[in-house]
């Protein structure tokens, strides 16, 4: 006005009459002034064309009505950052676990959940639907296979060797008919050093489940809640495997000490008679057989103890799985359950002992979360009233 420029207003204005300062002196109440504006702008000649549209209770209704359409407007984006916090919220909570049930019997439903949870990832591990089970497998297929080739029997079957065996299995005199007690001491000397890859197989399959055990541990989000209960799962899984190895070793050996103990008949009954041997028995006993007789018995004791080897190598894993594996699969936290059983709730409650910090989080993230909550249903009972 002062400058003689016109501009267009955004919004349209509305004519007011405030108390003057005499009249708030007077101590004119609201009820009394917003009385007297009205009669203005109805007997005034240049408002009162415009009466319905001025006053103070005129102005507060377009703003209201104004206020209401802005905040309509932003309902989306509320709504969007209201479900967003929400989601937040409900993750952590699911992160840091649920509240700890104030019974015996629900401490002991809490522990036990929890465990077969672990128990479910472990066998996830083994089934090959999480990494790591494979690696058994190559136990099998590749360290035993390799460690029973580097025994390299023909190298024990040495002429040295044989011939000190066979005469000293003869003793003061020869044999009669095929130096059966030779053959036997030259078998069991090379058979039983596979014993040695046979443990080294249990041993290293023994490693590979407990490598199983911290990584299922790890992944078993609940456990990370409860550190006493975490400790006390991961020692029962370990002492349980422990307990495999022992019977799985002792079963393995014993393949071996079989093979040792009883020589497969038809074997014996395919070996060339004595008659062939071509030494002279009145010949010192170092002297007794010549070298084609003792190769022929090399050759043969050396296809003898190969045949065994190939059995043995297939037959150590089935040994192996059937004691370890499948034994972890089917009773890992056994022993642990029996002891759980036993437990009082003061016991229960110390492996359910939670940090008392995320105890705390928790509780104000269940009271935001009830906030926001419902903050979301008032703000969608507006937005669908629209």
């Amino acid at each position: 006005m002062l400058e003689g420029k016109s501009y267009r207003l955004k919004f349209p204005w509305v004519g007011v009459v405030n108390r003057s300062q005499a009249d708030i002196n007077k101590n004119v109440d609201m009820i009394a002034a917003r009385r007297r504006e009205r009669e203005y702008f109805a007997s005034t000649p240049e408002y009162k064309h415009l009466a319905p549209r001025m006053g103070s209770e005129y102005l507060a209704k377009m703003l209201s009505k104004h206020l209401e359409g802005v905040i309509k407007s932003k309902i989306p984006g509320i709504q969007s950052l209201i479900n967003k916090t929400i989601a937040e919220l409900e993750s952590e909570l699911s992160r840091l676990g649920k509240p700890i049930a104030a019974d015996a019997g629900g401490k002991m439903y809490s522990i036990m959940e929890i465990c077969r949870l672990f128990d479910q990832i472990y066998k996830e591990h083994l089934d090959g639907i999480r990494p790591g089970g494979d690696k058994i497998y190559n136990v099998f297929d590749n360290q035993l296979p390799a460690a029973l080739k580097r025994l390299q029997f023909d190298k024990q079957l040495s002429m040295e060797n044989i011939r000190k065996l066979i005469t000293e299995a003869d003793g003061y005199q020869p044999h009669l008919i095929a130096p059966e007690q030779g053959y036997r001491r030259l078998i069991e000397s090379s058979v039983v050093t596979i014993r040695g890859p046979a443990e080294a197989a249990v041993d290293a399959v023994h490693g590979l489940l407990k490598d199983l055990v911290h990584k299922a541990i790890s992944e078993t989000i609940e456990l990370k809640q409860y550190p006493a209960l975490r400790v006390e799962v991961s020692n029962a899984a370990i002492e349980s495997l422990e307990r495999m190895k022992d019977t799985s070793k002792k079963a393995t050996l014993q393949l071996v000490d079989m093979e040792c103990s009883y020589l497969t008949v038809d074997f014996f009954r395919k070996l060339p008679q004595d008659a062939d041997k071509g030494g002279n028995p009145t010949h010192s006993i170092f002297d007794r057989y010549n070298d084609s007789y003792l190769r022929r018995i090399g050759s043969t004791v050396l296809s003898y103890v190969n045949m065994v080897c190939a059995s043995l190598r297939n037959s150590i894993p089935k040994s192996i799985v059937y004691c370890q594996v499948r034994e972890a699969k089917r009773s890992l936290l056994d022993h642990f359950f029996t002891d759980l059983g036993k437990l009082e709730q003061k016991q229960l409650s110390s492996l359910l002992n939670e940090d008392p910090a995320v105890m705390e989080r928790r509780a104000a993230l269940a009271k935001r979360l009830e906030l926001y909550r419902s903050a979301q249903a008032e703000i969608d009972a507006v937005a669908w009233s629209k």
